[in-house]
């Protein structure tokens, strides 16, 4: 009797086991769809298509590229951006999949789209500040290891995927499972970037502080500061006061140009 019931756990483990090998996508990225919003769009070839950028702002030496969270419409936060840093042309990458980009989304997808918008602009600007959301602080992190920018923002960052992974299932090897790492504490050696901002929410239940804070431990003191905004949560930081406000003042304190 006991042979059949460890036969039949160890059934559903392996059942378990290939759906989230075969599902893991679908757990992680959520794309929104298009969305018109009156303002410019800069379309950059990729190898599947087209991503689409919005444009705000334009004509302005310092830029800023914001990476959104894997659930975010980038669009509908175009008017706060552009109120909220007149001085700075923002780009709000759509990722492939997302707001009427080509392709699907991956790691490596993403990662090639975000070197492909820096490219693309750089010769416009003087300075190029990143912010990453959630899954775009991995893709912001990645383009500050590959690219030189001014200030990075991570918004509700995390060590890595595969850590919160391993957390929520730990009787799978997910460093196997996963395709897709998003391994940014790997790269905090290597980025080019003038000042880091940690932005953490004291309420986030999807990616809890510690896997922030893991990040934020990796990162060289001097370079790098926190933003705690408690009582916030995963996807209302942005609606705290001191958001925005915490995230301008860095910049002005970090600039590198006026």
């Amino acid at each position: 009797m006991y042979g059949k019931i460890i036969q039949l756990l160890l059934i559903i483990y392996v059942i378990i086991g290939i759906l989230l090998y075969l599902k893991q996508r679908d757990f992680l990225y959520f794309p929104s769809p298009a969305l018109q919003n009156g303002y410019d769009e800069l379309n950059i070839k990729n190898d599947v298509g087209l991503i689409k950028t919005f444009v705000l702002n334009r004509g302005h030496k310092k830029a800023i590229i914001y990476f959104g969270g894997n659930a975010e419409s980038v669009g509908y936060g175009s008017d706060t951006f552009a109120n909220n840093f007149p001085n700075h042309t923002i780009y709000l990458v759509n990722y492939r999949g997302y707001g009427g980009s080509s392709g699907t989304p991956t790691e490596e997808g993403l990662y090639t789209d975000a070197l492909l918008v820096y490219d693309k602009i750089k010769i416009h600007h003087a300075d190029i500040h990143v912010i990453g959301r959630s899954l775009g602080s991995g893709v912001a992190t990645y383009l500050a290891f590959k690219r030189t920018v001014g200030n990075l923002v991570l918004v509700t960052p995390f060590d890595s995927i595969e850590s919160i992974a391993q957390e929520q299932f730990p009787l799978y090897p997910m460093g196997i499972i996963l395709k897709d790492k998003y391994r940014s504490i790997d790269r905090v050696p290597d980025i080019q970037a003038h000042k880091i901002l940690i932005v953490m929410g004291g309420e986030d239940k999807i990616i809890p502080n510690k896997y922030s804070q893991k990040l934020y431990d990796a990162f060289v003191s001097s370079k790098v500061e926190a933003l705690y905004l408690d009582g916030r949560g995963h996807n209302d930081i942005h609606l705290d006061k001191g958001y925005f406000e915490g995230i301008k003042d860095f910049m002005e304190r970090g600039a590198l140009i006026e």
